[in-house]
């Protein structure tokens, strides 16, 4: 029977002899939780570990584009799109785009992430051609005018090619490669990094009633099996970044059962995105109907996902986040 490993992440300077640092970062742990299908969880001591899971656990994660992981970093979120879920059509001028991802930069962005297709529940599919019009010439504005590296979040090798001559230097896929075989072979002639994230379904029917038989192992199975593939295409491992998808084909308790046991996915040894940011679970909880009267929420789950070790946090409210994740810090002896 296969066996999961999740470490007990903490975080302060009451810290024992035993405890061992999860991947060179800012939380440790001296045990861990097992999971097996159809069993019930069992906690052992870090010590007793599987040699290589603890090896996975503790070893330092590769810079991404040149941003450090061993301490948290914030993606700023700039769609630049008619339809986005949040901000849909406020950033869609180049210059506009511009003005706010040196905005971004400049409150605490450390990377980031333009998009030119929704992928909201209920989107509809963006040709390619219009894609590459939408994100190049903005990326190209903001990787010759910002001194933070751009991620392209695309589903598509051609879209993924246009921003990496502009400058982009992070792909992010939210099919894994399953959209677009093509895009996986893109990345691997590239140097760029690849952010991996599941999804359960298209964005036009992701949120038509997801199931699974255990959605946190689940989950964890597809981004193995992920990254195994993108190996087999040559992309490294320290290339891979990963994501769990909240909110992509999952209901509310769907995410909640993800966002409890969020720090086993470290046990796949690459770094951690968390993207929560306005999204709908947030507004289900928090009665907040509108996108953007999301903020507090998702800043409260923001800093619940650092806490467990989440490397990268995706945000729309980036200066916020960052003086949150500043007092955080500091509250827990720790530094940004």
């Amino acid at each position: 029977m296969k066996q999961y490993f999740r470490p007990l992440t903490q975080v302060g300077p009451s810290r024992p002899a035993s405890a061992v640092t999860l991947a060179a970062g800012w939380s440790w742990f001296t045990h861990a939780e097992v999971l097996c299908r159809g069993a019930a969880p069992a906690i052992i001591a870090a010590a007793d570990l599987p040699a290589d899971v603890l090896e996975r656990l503790s070893a330092p994660r590769a810079a991404i584009a040149g941003v450090s992981l061993e301490a948290p970093r914030l993606m700023g979120i700039l769609n630049v799109t008619p339809d986005s879920f949040s901000d849909g059509g406020l950033f869609d001028a180049p210059q506009a785009a511009l003005s706010y991802a040196r905005t971004m930069a400049g409150t605490g962005a450390d990377i980031l992430d333009i998009g030119g297709e929704s992928t909201r529940p209920g989107a509809t599919l963006v040709p390619a051609s219009e894609e590459i019009a939408r994100t190049a010439p903005v990326i190209r504005a903001v990787a010759g005018g910002v001194a933070v590296p751009v991620s392209i979040d695309t589903r598509k090798a051609e879209v993924a090619r246009a921003a990496l001559a502009a400058g982009a230097a992070i792909v992010n896929d939210v099919s894994a490669f399953t959209y677009d075989p093509d895009l996986g072979a893109a990345v691997a002639a590239s140097t760029a990094p690849v952010c991996l994230m599941h999804a359960q379904g298209d964005p036009t029917t992701m949120q038509q009633a997801p199931q699974y038989e255990d959605v946190l192992l689940d989950v964890y199975d597809f981004l193995e099996e992920r990254i195994s593939h993108a190996e087999s295409l040559g992309i490294d491992r320290a290339r891979i970044i990963i994501d769990p998808g909240i909110g992509f084909g999952k209901t509310l308790e769907h995410n909640l059962a993800l966002l409890a046991r969020l720090s086993l996915f470290h046990s796949l040894g690459c770094p951690l995105l968390l993207g929560v940011s306005r999204k709908r679970f947030i507004g289900e909880l928090g009665q907040a109907a509108e996108a953007r009267a999301r903020m507090p929420g998702s800043l409260a789950v923001a800093l619940a996902g650092i806490a467990q070790g989440a490397q990268i946090t995706r945000v729309h409210d980036v200066a916020e986040t960052r003086q949150a994740l500043t007092l955080w810090l500091a509250a827990n002896g720790l530094e940004g």
